[in-house]
């Protein structure tokens, strides 16, 4: 057991029994550094990196975990697995493979602790008092902001050491003052940071010989300075941005996501609280993929932002923005259009603000040029049995792209996916044909409001009331913590490809006329809905009186 940490400082680790082997840094979690840093700074500052934005008044939404007096004042606070709620505790179980008697197991908690920079004006008679700007005589602005340091801390335990057992060390930070005296004796910055009281805890369960569920809890031991304190003030004492890297040795862990068939039981009983684990490193290649029996990995980043197994960081994506839900171009646009005035404020806000700064005013073209769009992969495209166009070199052309002769109609057609194009529609006629999707006249006969699709045998589109039923390989990881929900179709879409989206609103959310009203839904195949009764009566069945598919008799 793990009785004390070397060194409290930012970064500290304790290595229980296990010899040099268990100490060894392992290099799956240096592969996970770039994502890791990501989740740790996410939302840390937004564009456009001003203090006066309204946007960064409000800070740190995920993975927080305060002091439990502060955060229960008004009673337990509900567990959810993510982690943009405000908790005092984590909680992360997985199942994992130990084929031999050696496994050990691995476990680095990193988080953020807040930094109190306080500007302080020098008065004539010596003393300093606390100001929220300040200019040197140099012509720099030095602002008074809550900055962030990162902290970690690494246990390593032979895990059958866990078996039935617990181990706690702690993942806490050490309070600190430092003061920074300004140019000309104008003034001073005290950063101080409150000490973070923290534990981890260790324990495993075996569930056959050479299978284990493993559980990793994070706690905030501390007790409020001042229990009705304001939020900002609480944050002090907190340990932000909470995630947890898990791995070993001689440990194979099952996605959580799309485990192997003979241990999805027991994966659907582990418990994440506040966090949710999914695979690191690497994604597996295609061939791999079709023929793998779910998704295992070697370790696992157990985040408070819900992420798919085996996330990246996109290689074109020259640094991070604090914004991993906004696309890197739109922000470095957006960033290079501020004002002199505004760059001033942003550069004094933050150091890490000034870094984007610098790196966006300073970006070669090449690079910029990559932000543009990238193509990850490429599926060959449906010709109805004709045989695909061939370039000059002999290979087959690319679609929509290339050379077209002078006379020729170079109007590309793409068949309509068999779906209701609205009440007077011919859906027992062949599908027609409309301009691929670049052209002109591509959205004819489109409406997402009356069009529907069928599912089950029965006529799916706005209005009509489903089951969600997210398929198990492929889902995109928010969708399935939907599952089993239901909700009522917003509209039916057609995508470039020719595949149909249906867009739904969920039916127990508060904000669901709200989501409507301003378009924001929740996208599914129709393979991925069960069709339910309406509110009013069966659901809309095929009729049984039509003359041609979906044309009602006159």
């Amino acid at each position: 057991m793990p009785d004390a940490v070397a060194e409290r400082g930012p970064s500290s680790t304790a290595v229980a029994a296990g010899g040099d082997r268990a100490a060894r840094p392992g290099r799956a979690f240096e592969r996970l550094g770039a994502v890791a840093d990501a989740v740790l700074y996410e939302g840390y500052l937004l564009y456009p990196y001003r203090r006066s934005s309204v946007k960064n008044r409000v800070r740190w939404q995920f993975g927080v975990l305060l002091p439990r007096d502060w955060v229960e004042r008004d009673g337990p606070v509900p567990a959810g697995v993510s982690g943009s709620a405000d908790s005092w505790y984590q909680r992360t179980e997985c199942v994992l493979r130990t084929p031999g008697p050696d496994a050990v197991v691995r476990v680095r908690v990193r988080g953020l602790q807040m930094q109190h920079k306080q500007v302080e004006e020098a008065g004539p008679d010596g003393r300093h008092r606390a100001v929220e700007s300040l200019r040197t005589a140099d012509g720099a602005t030095h602002l008074t902001f809550d900055e962030a340091v990162p902290c970690e801390t690494e246990v390593t335990v032979p895990l059958r050491e866990l078996i039935g057992a617990e181990r706690t060390f702690p993942v806490g930070a050490a309070a600190d003052d430092r003061t920074e005296t300004l140019p000309g004796g104008t003034g001073r910055v005290v950063r101080r940071r409150a000490e973070v009281h923290a534990v981890t805890t260790l324990t495993a369960e075996r569930l056959a010989p050479d299978l284990v569920r493993l559980r990793v809890r994070t706690e905030n031991t501390g007790r409020a300075a001042d229990a009705a304190a304001t939020r900002e003030r609480a944050l002090r004492e907190a340990l932000i941005a909470t995630h947890t890297l898990i791995g070993g040795e001689g440990l194979e862990f099952a996605s959580a996501i799309d485990p192997p068939a003979g241990l999805a039981e027991h994966v659907r009983a582990c418990r994440n609280e506040f966090t949710f684990p999914v695979l690191g490193g690497d994604p597996p290649g295609a061939r791999e993929a079709r023929q793998g029996d779910g998704a295992t990995g070697e370790v696992l980043l157990s985040s408070p932002i819900i992420l798919p197994d085996h996330p990246q960081i996109a290689p074109e994506s020259p640094g991070d923005l604090h914004d991993a839900a906004e696309i890197d171009e739109i922000l470095t646009l957006r960033t290079m259009l501020l004002t002199d005035e505004e760059k001033r404020e942003a550069r004094a806000t933050d150091p890490r603000a000034a870094r984007i700064l610098d790196r966006v005013d300073n970006m070669p073209d090449e690079v910029f040029a990559r932000l543009h769009g990238a193509i990850r992969s490429l599926s060959p495209a449906d010709r109805g049995g004709q045989d695909a166009p061939v370039g000059r070199d002999g290979h087959d052309a690319p679609v929509g792209r290339g050379d077209h002769d002078a006379g020729a109609d170079s109007r590309a057609a793409a068949p309509i996916p068999e779906a209701d194009r609205g009440p007077g529609a011919d859906r027992g006629a062949e599908a027609a044909e409309r301009p691929a999707w670049w052209r002109e006249g591509a959205d004819d006969g489109l409406s997402p409001s009356t069009d529907t699709v069928l599912v089950d045998g029965v006529r799916v589109g706005r209005g009509s009331r489903v089951r969600l039923r997210p398929r198990g390989r492929g889902a995109d990881v928010q969708d399935m913590f939907l599952e089993g929900r239901t909700a009522e179709v917003a509209g039916v879409f057609h995508d470039v490809d020719g595949s149909v989206h249906i867009a739904v609103t969920l039916e127990d959310d508060p904000a669901a006329e709200l989501h409507f009203w301003y378009g924001r839904f929740h996208y599914f195949r129709p393979d991925e809905l069960q069709p339910l009764p309406d509110s009013t009566g069966p659901a809309r069945t095929e009729p049984s009186d039509t003359h041609s598919e979906g044309q009602q008799p006159t």
